[in-house]
């Protein structure tokens, strides 16, 4: 666990890294790429839109879900840039880490003023 809570804090700082250049009001998908490149700057591996599948009936079908970022194959980071977390986000994260078998998630909001409101963390 010491791994992921080191890389979660490296993401969490590209996070910030991000919010201080571009600020809030842009579209997630502008937070997105940009976080995206930031870690990928920074030497992680970095997955964008990847696929989701879910399991039923011991068949694995194609549902349409999507991950924001899968970093080094570890941790689900989903973007929001909305006006307030909802509970529908938090719970779509601990969907997507049952659905995934991984065990930590960063439920990123860049909508903020200050990015440290934006932060949320989920373990499985």
């Amino acid at each position: 666990m010491d791994y992921l809570n080191s890389l979660s804090y490296e993401i969490i700082g590209a996070a910030y890294q991000v919010h201080s250049e571009l600020g809030p009001g842009l579209l997630e998908s502008t937070y997105e790429v940009c976080l995206e490149y930031e870690l990928i700057k920074r030497g992680f591996k970095v997955e964008r839109q990847k696929a989701l599948p879910v399991i039923y009936d011991d068949k694995k079908l194609d549902a349409g879900y999507r991950i924001d970022l899968l970093v080094e194959d570890s941790i689900i980071v989903e973007l929001k840039s909305v006006a307030a977390i909802e509970p529908i986000h938090k719970a779509q994260i601990m969907t997507y880490l049952k659905l995934s078998e991984l065990s930590l998630g960063l439920l990123l909001n860049f909508n903020v003023t200050d990015m440290k409101k934006g932060i949320n963390r989920f373990v499985m």
